[in-house]
């Protein structure tokens, strides 16, 4: 259940460097406390500091990862960071990137969370306002799908069907700063030793590297130090939803089901319910609590 009432930001500046996981360029990272109402903003700091809200509304791209545009100006691969964020509540941030990819790191939200916990989290004198679903809301295409439906918490359900040795696997859980760091937060990214040289030939996954993504083969996986959950895959592609979730830019109160879902799906449900203002209510958590 909700328990937190005033909007958050960070107590003080955190950074850190890397590289992008599809252009493979070095890019460092700030993130910076901001006042109540600025809601998450990428500002290019190469760009004399050009700002970009983490919003629906400036989704470009969603084939391989979520990419974000404003005046032709692009922030790629977005979902890891803003699901951290999303996840320990963070209402209000400038986020100060020097080059157009967020860095991979080491393919999850893992470091995200180290950087959070040494920024420190702060109140601030405004209250917080969730966005609850009134309806239930349903995207799909053949065998995938994903829907939301009302709930006083934020929580999710997540099936993935994919060949051997991955196979079917489902995640469940109410999300919380707790639960995040635990269960989702170390999952890593993901691909297939077939599909490399393709994606290559494509522009992408110019920066991945077994120390940034877990690479599957036909037996098992090429990481010499395995997997760190089981069913990693599936509560990666949870970490995702949540991150592509964020782009509401609002704090979600509704259950969430994807099923073979993926980030053109994701991006596609952020739409439908945006687009459709009686579909969810505007509450504090006043409200909440009364009601």
């Amino acid at each position: 259940m909700v328990s937190v009432q005033f909007e958050t930001t960070i107590e003080r500046p955190v950074e850190v460097s890397g590289v992008g996981l599809h252009t493979g360029v070095p890019v460092k990272l700030r993130m910076v406390p901001a006042p109540a109402g600025t809601g998450i903003v990428f500002r290019r700091s190469d760009l004399d500091y050009f700002p970009i809200p983490a919003s629906w509304k400036h989704v470009e791209r969603v084939s391989y990862a979520t990419s974000l545009m404003r005046s032709g100006v692009l922030i790629s691969t977005t979902e890891h960071l803003l699901s951290t964020l999303y996840s320990f509540g963070i209402d209000n941030l400038w986020l100060e990137i020097d080059n157009l990819e967020v860095p991979i790191l080491d393919g999850s939200g893992k470091p995200f969370v180290d950087l959070l916990r040494e920024a420190g989290v702060r109140e601030l004198r405004r209250k917080r306002r969730y966005l609850r679903m009134r309806r239930a809301v349903m995207v799909e295409d053949g065998q995938k799908r994903i829907s939301i439906l009302p709930d006083n918490a934020f929580r999710l359900t997540c099936d993935i069907d994919f060949p051997t040795p991955i196979g079917k696997q489902s995640i469940e859980m109410e999300v919380t700063a707790e639960n995040y760091a635990r269960e989702l937060s170390p999952a890593r990214t993901f691909g297939f030793e077939h599909e490399l040289d393709q994606l290559r030939e494509m522009g992408l996954i110019r920066g991945a590297s077994l120390e940034s993504a877990v690479c599957y083969t036909k037996q098992g996986v090429l990481n010499p130090e395995g997997l760190r959950f089981p069913d990693e895959c599936c509560r990666h592609k949870a970490l995702d939803l949540i991150g592509d979730l964020a782009l509401i830019g609002r704090p979600l109160l509704g259950n969430v089901i994807a099923e073979r879902a993926g980030h053109a799906m994701h991006t596609a449900l952020v739409a439908k319910i945006m687009s459709d203002p009686s579909l969810y209510e505007i509450v504090t958590f006043d409200e909440l609590a009364a009601a």
